[in-house]
């Protein structure tokens, strides 16, 4: 690996020996005989291991050391002393120093120290790339938008996420309110615990319970042993309630007893089991409408809803569009193994165009259509689905139109009515694509210029296994 190692002594000759001590090693030495020559390496140089005398004078190695800790990021500092000194090197330990040695030096020793500070830097390193990675995915700069109305996403995202505040987050279906969720809790000091989504409406009343809470073995028939639920997975992090609209009276009752207590109860237990869990939820009903009608409990209602953001619909934040189009093409081509492809001003104009009442979702959705159809790398407003493109091109629901040749090069064409649902097309050409390919999806996939896995998915999700 490579490091870089700073040996810091006023003594010139103790100096020239730990110099020698490491001339044959990989590391790149820098050397200083005060601690002011220190302090002037350390800010414009990369270091990532001090070696310090700790008795210097002028600037000693109790100063070296703070300012080393001072910076970003700090290297791993390790402190030399006599022996009448240990108290002091103790100190240092407290102060943030990796380690320390007492004079005169073993060299052995020495050296499989400093290996372990470079393996524990090297490790610090990778720890915060990771972070960085799961910021971009997940944090803020991973939402994709430079509108008014996300600038002022991002500027709430920042003030709530410290907080512990319960947090609504209304929108229509599509807007990407589970997105929202995970950047709240990124940027919030439980980021390093975990993130716990349940979609409240695909669950029956009857499992819900189970589900959120847990239950102990033998509570109803097919409980064969103990089971956690999402909020003890949750414990120390953030629970998403999605669709929290959709839960029935019954189990409201119980999820404002845990806002309430801060602990919940396996079905089939007695024990209250205590949880620490921030609580985000979401919906694209009237919330304050089902209070009326009777649907919802208003002091559930006012205990979810301490803060409110509001996701705006895609067609409200039209110039958002380019962006995300350029964000999920390099999605999908990093997944499929392909170039990035261009699109057009015209296809991105017919874009900008439609109304989207799928919101963020379908466009994700087209786009990836899209995407598994081109042939060449640049998106033309034909290559778009004809629900996009029928106003502009004044085509006439029901006239028919034919799709490219599918699987191996077959002349013959699909040919469907204006007007299906973008999934039915999806679906006949998947099929007419998987009979020209004898079922083979390896070639089928080779075909369509997609990954294996994209295939597999959308077989699943289009209801075509078998």
């Amino acid at each position: 690996m490579s490091i870089n190692l700073l040996i810091v002594d006023d003594q010139e000759e103790i100096l020239s020996g730990l110099q020698l001590a490491f001339k044959k090693t990989d590391y790149q030495i820098l050397t200083a005989s005060t601690g002011e020559q220190a302090v002037n390496l350390l800010n414009n140089e990369p270091v990532d291991v001090v070696i310090s005398d700790l008795q210097m004078d002028g600037l000693d190695g109790m100063g070296v050391l703070r300012h080393a800790l001072s910076l970003n990021p700090a290297p791993a500092v390790m402190i030399l002393t006599a022996h009448g000194t240990i108290e002091n090197a103790v100190e240092a330990l407290k102060e943030g120093a990796f380690d320390y040695l007492t004079k005169p030096v073993n060299v052995k020793e020495l050296r499989l120290l400093v290996e372990k500070a470079a393996r524990h830097q090297s490790l610090l390193r990778e720890n915060e790339a990771l972070r960085q990675q799961i910021d971009k995915r997940f944090g803020i700069e991973g939402m994709v938008g430079e509108t008014g109305e996300m600038t002022r996403i991002y500027d709430q995202i920042r003030l709530i996420a410290p907080t512990k505040a319960n947090v609504l987050i209304l929108g229509e279906s599509g807007t990407g309110k589970e997105v929202l969720a995970k950047a709240i809790h990124q940027a919030s000091p439980r980021a390093r615990k975990p993130f716990v989504a349940v979609h409240c409406a695909a669950l029956p009343e009857n499992l819900l319970e189970s589900e959120l809470f847990g239950h102990e073995r033998g509570a109803f028939t097919g409980a064969v042993a103990r089971r956690q639920g999402r909020f003890e997975l949750a414990n120390g992090g953030t629970i998403f309630l999605d669709e929290i609209g959709e839960i029935p009276l019954s189990m409201q009752v119980k999820l404002l007893r845990v806002l309430e207590a801060r602990e919940i109860q396996r079905v089939g237990g007695t024990d209250n089991i205590k949880v620490d869990v921030r609580i985000l939820t979401a919906t694209n009903r009237e919330l304050a409408e089902e209070v009326t009608e009777g649907r919802f409990r208003e002091d559930l209602y006012y205990r979810l809803n301490v803060v409110a953001v509001t996701l705006p619909p895609l067609r409200a934040r039209r110039g958002d569009i380019p962006l995300l189009v350029r964000h999920f093409l390099s999605e999908l081509a990093k997944e499929n193994g392909r170039e990035v492809p261009g699109i057009s001003k015209e296809a991105l104009e017919v874009l900008q165009a439609y109304h989207w009442p799928g919101n963020v979702r379908e466009l994700r959705n087209i786009m990836e259509n899209t995407f598994v159809f081109l042939h060449g790398n640049m998106i033309e407003p034909d290559n778009l689905p004809g629900t996009l493109t029928r106003r502009r091109s004044g085509s006439k629901v029901g006239s028919p139109v034919e799709s490219a040749p599918a699987g191996n090069g077959s002349d013959e064409s699909i040919t469907l009515p204006l007007g299906l649902p973008l999934e039915e097309v999806e679906t006949e050409y998947l099929k007419k694509t998987l009979e020209d390919c004898d079922g083979n999806r390896t070639k089928a996939a080779e075909v369509l210029k997609i990954s294996r896995r994209t295939l597999q998915r959308r077989i699943k999700e289009l209801g075509l296994e078998g």
